[in-house]
């Protein structure tokens, strides 16, 4: 079936071209969101000679491969990352297209994939997911969703209703855990390294930490898992969650084989985004 007069296959590849120059943006995001700097200014620039880079040599992917991984200006080299992240972005449009175009949700779970792509490098980087991304996700979704879902034929209130329940359930489950981990450890008189930190007492309920600070399972994964459910409805974020701990498992232990250690820490934001694109693109290979 066409859209917009196109067919499925320009479609596509309309979709794929759009999420490599949606992922150079992503790469901005992921360098400077953690670090509180502008997403506007400076303008791209190199980080080592701190020279600004031309439109022509900001062209997703081709730039990279036609300065062969170099500043045009100082010669040092470009992370890989860079290409790889718009690659993927790119990969990720296309196959959503694939999967779901006609769909009117498709251009939505476009950007919701972008926004867990973003989530889960900035947690593998710092360990941390932030706020901008999955609270100002969770409010857009909260909305949105419902309203592209409504003008597809379904009721508006059942439509804000499984918006809201897949919600409420994937961030609702995240919280009940970090919750029980951080009370049940303390009963016993665990201690973790961060957690209380230095100087400070184990939170008592008459403190907001009590009810939102939790070692193990941060209260970012606890938000971020608010937006998985927010997009996908309550069956969705079950399925996500299930996907996140196999994933978590094979990218935990691929981990700590890299670094030669256990413990180190590791954010569990990739897993989540892992969890969550799985149902999107294969949902039948999961349990309802």
């Amino acid at each position: 079936m066409s859209v917009l007069g196109l067919p499925r296959g320009a479609l596509v590849a309309l979709a794929g071209l759009v999420g490599l120059v949606i992922g150079s943006f992503l790469n901005v995001v992921i360098h400077r969101l953690p670090r509180g700097a502008s997403l506007v200014r400076p303008g791209s620039h190199c980080p080592s000679c701190g020279a600004g880079v031309r439109w022509f040599d900001n062209v997703p992917l081709l730039a990279y491969l036609w300065l062969r991984g170099r500043c045009r200006h100082c010669g040092a080299r470009i992370s890989w990352r860079y290409p790889a992240i718009e690659l993927v972005t790119g990969l990720l449009f296309a196959a959503i297209a694939w999967r779901h175009v006609p769909d009117p949700m498709t251009p939505v779970w476009c950007a919701f994939a972008a926004a867990l792509l973003a989530c889960a490098a900035i947690d593998f980087d710092h360990q941390i997911i932030p706020d901008e991304i999955s609270l100002g996700g969770l409010g857009v979704a909260l909305v949105l969703v419902p309203l592209v879902r409504a003008a597809s034929g379904e009721g508006l209130g059942a439509a804000f209703a499984w918006s809201a329940g897949g919600a409420a359930l994937g961030g609702g489950i995240f919280w009940l855990v970090g919750f029980l981990h951080a009370r049940v450890s303390t009963a016993f008189g665990r201690r973790f390294e961060h957690w209380p930190g230095p100087g400070q007492l184990v939170p008592t309920p008459r403190s907001l930490d009590y009810w939102v600070w939790f070692p193990g399972v941060g209260f970012g994964d606890v938000k971020l898992l608010a937006l998985i459910g927010a997009v996908l409805g309550p069956i969705g974020v079950l399925q996500a969650i299930l996907a996140a701990s196999l994933a978590g498992l094979v990218l935990g232990l691929a981990f700590a084989a890299s670094l030669r250690r256990f413990g180190a820490p590791f954010g569990f934001g990739p897993a989540l985004a892992a969890g969550a694109l799985l149902v999107l693109l294969a949902p039948d290979l999961l349990p309802r």
